[in-house]
Formats: C-alpha cells, sequence, structure tokens
C-alpha cells in the first residue's frame, strides 16, 4: 500500500477568509455556518453556556439530583432482577457509569453491542469491569454477513455518517433489552461537559428508518433479516408504551475527563485505547482518517472545543493536539488495511469507494413526512387520552 494515501486536511475544504473562535478552536473548516459575534467568540461557546447552565447540575444540588436518581432506579426496580440497564463499550464515561452505580449498590444489567469490530482493549476493559464489578452481562451479537452488507452500502453510497448502522442497531438493541427484562431506566454516558458541542452537519439522523432501508436497497446484496431496525416509530413505542426513560446521570456530577480516566484506571483496571470512541477500529478509524480525508471533518476540534468550554484544558493546549495529525499514519495504514479487508475489498477496491464523490444522505429519501405525520397523530390523540383518564 503507498505511503501516498496518508495525509491530512484537505485544502478544499479551506475557505478563503479563514477564522477561528476566540474561545475555542472550532472555525469555518469544520463548520462553514459557524458564526462569531463581535469578540470573535463563536456561536458554539454562547450554545454551550446556555447548555450547560440548563442540563449541569455541580455541588450539592448534583449530588441531591444524582441521589434522587438513584433512588428512582431502586425504587422502580424493587421487584425486579434489575434497577437499570447501563450500555458498555469498554470506554471512558460507560465503564464510570458502570463503577458509579456499583458503589451506590444499584442492580445493573450491562448490555454489550458486538458488531464485529471490537479492539482488543475494549474487550479486556469490558472484562474487568464485569470482574470488579460483579454485574451480569448480556451480549447482543448482530449477524454479521447482514451487517457488513449494510455497511458495504452505506460505503458505497458515499455518505458522511457512517456510524448509522451501528448506532441504529445499538439503540435498538438496548430499548429491546430493557423491555425482555422490564426495565424502565437506560443510563446513557452522555453528558455535556464532554460531548455537547457538535456541528449538525457532522451526522445524520440514526432513527431515520427510510433513509437506512433506501440506502440498503440500492447498494445492499442480502435482506435484512436478522438485523432489527429501530426507526421513529419503534422509538415511540418503548418510551410512550412501555415507559423506557434514558436518563444521563453524567450531568449530575463534577465529571472531569482526566481524573476520570486515572480513577477508572485505579478503580476497574482500565486501559486507555488512545482516542474519543477509539474503542471500535472501525470508529477510530473513520472518525480519524475517513472524515478528515473524505469530509474535511476533524472532530477533534469539536472535543476539545468542549473540555475548553467546560473549563477542563485550555486553549493553547488544544492547539498544541491538532498539531499532531488526527491519527497516527502507521495506525492508519494498518487500519485502512484491515477494515477493506474485513468488508470484502481490496486495497485498490476500497480506494476506489472511499474517493467517490460525497452525497447528502436526503438524496436517497428519508422519513421527515412520516415523522410530522406521527407527531401530528399524537398531537390529536393526546387531548383525548387525557379525557379518557377523567372519564375513567
Amino acid at each position: 500500500m503507498s505511503k501516498d494515501i496518508i495525509h491530512w486536511g484537505n485544502p478544499v475544504f479551506t475557505p478563503k477568509n479563514y477564522q477561528q473562535c476566540t474561545k475555542t478552536v472550532m472555525d469555518n473548516i469544520c463548520d462553514p455556518n459557524i458564526t462569531f459575534d463581535e469578540n470573535g467568540i463563536c456561536n458554539y461557546w454562547h450554545e454551550y453556556r446556555e447548555t450547560e447552565l440548563k442540563e449541569v447540575y455541580k455541588g450539592i444540588e448534583g449530588q441531591d439530583k444524582l441521589n434522587k436518581s438513584i433512588e428512582t432506579l431502586k425504587t422502580n426496580g424493587k421487584n425486579n432482577k434489575y434497577d437499570c440497564i447501563v450500555g458498555i463499550s469498554g470506554g471512558v464515561d460507560s465503564t464510570f457509569i458502570a463503577g458509579l452505580l456499583n458503589k451506590h449498590d444499584v442492580k445493573v444489567l450491562l448490555v454489550h453491542f458486538d458488531y464485529g469490530w471490537n479492539s482488543e482493549l475494549a474487550v479486556k476493559n469490558i472484562e474487568n469491569i464485569v470482574t470488579k464489578t460483579g454485574f451480569d452481562l448480556e451480549t447482543v451479537v448482530m449477524d454479521w454477513e447482514e451487517f457488513k452488507d449494510l455497511q458495504r452500502s452505506y460505503f458505497k453510497a458515499s455518505v458522511l455518517d457512517l456510524d448509522v448502522p451501528a448506532d441504529h442497531m445499538i439503540f435498538g438493541a438496548l430499548y429491546r433489552t430493557a423491555t425482555k427484562y422490564n426495565i424502565k431506566h437506560i443510563i446513557s454516558g452522555h453528558n455535556v461537559v464532554t460531548e455537547a458541542l457538535l456541528p449538525k452537519t457532522w451526522n445524520y439522523r440514526k432513527f431515520d428508518i427510510i433513509n437506512l432501508k433506501k440506502i440498503h436497497h440500492k447498494f445492499g446484496t442480502l435482506p435484512l433479516v436478522k438485523l432489527k431496525s429501530f426507526g421513529y416509530l419503534q422509538f415511540l413505542y418503548f418510551v410512550s408504551i412501555k415507559g423506557i426513560k434514558m436518563t444521563q446521570i453524567l450531568n449530575y456530577i463534577d465529571y472531569n475527563k482526566a481524573i476520570v480516566k486515572q480513577q477508572i484506571i485505579d478503580e476497574l483496571d482500565w486501559v486507555d485505547y488512545g482516542g474519543k470512541h477509539y474503542e471500535s477500529i472501525f470508529t477510530r478509524f473513520y472518525q480519524g482518517y475517513i472524515l478528515p480525508n473524505k469530509f474535511g471533518i476533524d472532530k477533534r476540534k469539536a472535543h476539545l472545543s468542549n473540555l475548553i468550554c467546560s473549563g477542563q484544558i485550555t486553549k493553547n493546549e488544544a492547539l498544541k493536539e491538532l498539531e499532531n495529525p488526527p491519527m497516527d499514519s502507521r495506525l492508519a495504514i494498518s487500519d485502512k488495511s484491515f477494515v477493506a479487508k474485513k468488508l470484502g475489498w481490496t486495497a485498490e477496491e476500497f480506494d476506489t469507494i472511499l474517493n467517490l464523490k460525497n452525497v447528502p444522505h436526503e438524496s436517497y429519501g428519508t422519513d421527515e413526512k412520516e415523522q410530522l405525520r406521527l407527531k401530528l397523530i399524537l398531537k390529536i390523540l393526546k387531548p383525548l387520552s387525557l379525557l379518557y383518564k377523567k372519564l375513567r
């Protein structure tokens, strides 16, 4: 494989009038729609401040929110084997949550989604979490041939969000597992202080079942029989009918990434895998190589800017980090070869696929009209539901 395949930052994405936020490292390369105020501060800085004010609780107030959430988990799970589900990947956030809930004697079912791309470190981290906490682990294994065909379809479609197939199936697996065990709470690792900041154009809606099916119908070769899709209607069913709630408890503590990493290293024998979401080989290659080279997106700018906004690093520290390429070149070469082979392409075929013209997801059809119809139906049914309750 030739060395010239590894290049970072395509000049075609560089605007003529370059501008970087005076507070963060967000700029008009990573987001052409970014806006700046009279002081050169970008919209993401202001949006983060508003989100933090609404959703993050610190100190005594945060501890009170956390205690009440845990009390709710235990109350709702009193007559059940488990109080809640935690989706476990071997990454920082889910590992910390497992350790935190273990300290509060919460009955947790760990659920791991195996779609064929786990790194050895991720597997080892998960094993350590199970050993240290004593929690039960349920692994949801995807049918590899069908899932591979779906992933190949997304590559052929040349759309931006190649993580949709996995994320789509992960959410479905979590809600279905919760229903299987009559669990009402899924604890999410998402949190404001490390990952609230992300341009909307950097990903696509995970529950758009029509988009997913259209892409696979056009480019796939196998029927999706064993893979269970998870659209907006299914989401409404699990949330509204089954009453399953997603809770983000990390917003109730002083969540510092560096401190948390050291804590889970000391307490849970966790091993650092080197990057955000790099516990998956596929996501590592997608974020570290495909996004910057094919789409001009360096996700580190958002992740580092988020840490700047929450006061965990300085802008100078972020700029220093950005002097390095998004991914080690030797690892990029290795991962590129591995991903191509695992997906059934030669190196030349994979290069051809990666060099296809970028196509918006919406070009293949969306579920927007269906969502509008569902929302209208729900709007009509809501007062009827309230009236029915009064008449009972």
